[in-house]
């Protein structure tokens, strides 16, 4: 989008952000959802298709410019993010980059309305390692036949689409003879799970979700191609990467601010705990963290968009603020002390929350061996 265009919606967000999600954080966390009415006005102002393109009714943003509104999302609680997360990233972008035509004619403009996709990859055994995937999809005539299960389903009990990743070579190994399937999730044979009870991040539901005899037509099949859609989709997951990195730079800056305001109002010995030498040592190590986080982000986002590194750097950065963002919290409640420990305490939200963040879109074991293959790759 231009760039006069981008700065009215990232300054509007950031509004919507803090005037709107963060005073009401107590109730999502106790209702363990997002009111409809900050749903509909996400709606509204187009977050569900931000990253989609401009002529299937998103806004276009590229990389760098999902980095800097992750920043504001990240700002407030995880789960108004992920309402519209899957949209944007890992099952939105499976549909821009390897659907037809026809596909993104049907799905994008919903999406960007406000339809819900879910990206149903994980298993039981099929999680960081895709290759141990079991649900299959059998051709039968001219349509398939899906039997399965799934774990783990962002937004599944939300969701209006699932992208369905399931083995179509039965002979297949590892992660070849893997299809991409876009099925509707009211479809016969399908069943979502309960939503699955977390540690942290309330309001962002997850469910399992079962495929019994479903069937769909040949037009389900991800580019219209068995096989086909699987790498492509994969490389939305370097592009979440990135954006998973920005969300935990934007809830280290909250944590940063919540900490400092503590530190500058709360007392012990008749002076500010601020003032203490070991405070501002952690609060030191917080900001440092933060400003590191942000330029690395920002660093790779610019050099995914000019496809100079869509390999080291996302996961690079991925590894680096989700581990960062996790020390800023602990440091967080070691600040607050006791208070820090109890719930309705931000900073107490935010340590439950940020552990999640080195586990999803690829852990950080995951991310070390992606660095250092690709390392090695360029040696040879």
């Amino acid at each position: 989008m231009e760039s006069t265009d981008f700065e009215a919606v990232l300054d509007a967000v950031r509004r919507f952000v803090r005037e709107d999600v963060v005073p009401r954080e107590d109730e999502i966390e106790e209702t363990d959802a997002i009111p409809e009415d900050i749903r509909q006005k996400a709606a509204e102002m187009g977050l569900f298709g931000y990253m989609l393109p401009e002529e299937y009714g998103g806004l276009g943003a590229n990389l760098y410019e999902d980095a800097r509104l992750a920043f504001e999302f990240g700002y407030t609680t995880p789960s108004f993010r992920s309402m519209f997360g899957t949209n944007n990233g890992i099952a939105g972008q499976v549909l821009v980059n390897a659907g037809t035509e026809e596909q993104r004619k049907h799905w994008l403009p919903r999406l960007a309305e406000g339809a819900v996709a879910s990206f149903a990859l994980t298993e039981a055994e099929a999680g960081s390692d895709p290759s141990g995937l079991t649900t299959r999809a059998v051709r039968d005539g001219d349509r398939y036949v899906i039997n399965g299960s799934k774990r783990f389903i962002t937004n599944a009990p939300l969701a209006d689409l699932l992208v369905v990743f399931a083995r179509t070579d039965p002979e297949s190994h590892g992660t070849k003879g893997i299809s991409v399937f876009l099925v509707e999730a009211d479809r016969k044979g399908v069943t979502i799970g309960p939503k699955d009870p977390k540690m942290g991040q309330a309001g962002a539901w997850t469910a399992e979700v079962f495929f019994d005899d479903v069937r769909v037509g040949k037009d389900a099949l991800i580019g219209g191609e068995e096989g086909a859609g699987f790498g492509t989709a994969m490389k939305s997951l370097v592009r979440g990467r990135v954006h998973i990195a920005a969300l935990c730079v934007g809830m280290a800056q909250r944590i940063l601010e919540e900490s400092v305001a503590h530190a500058a109002s709360n007392k012990q010995g008749g002076k500010p705990i601020g003032e203490f030498q070991l405070v501002q040592a952690m609060l030191a190590e917080i900001q440092t963290g933060v400003l590191a986080g942000r330029a690395l982000v920002l660093d790779a986002a610019r050099r995914y968009d000019s496809g100079e590194d869509r390999r080291i750097a996302p996961s690079a950065a991925k590894l680096f603020c989700s581990e960062m963002v996790s020390k800023a919290a602990d440091l967080a409640v070691q600040i607050h002390g006791g208070m820090g420990y109890m719930r309705g305490t931000v900073v107490e939200r935010c340590y439950r929350d940020a552990r999640l963040f080195r586990i999803y879109e690829g852990t950080s074991e995951i991310q070390k061996l992606i660095i250092g293959r690709n390392l090695m790759r360029g040696a040879k």
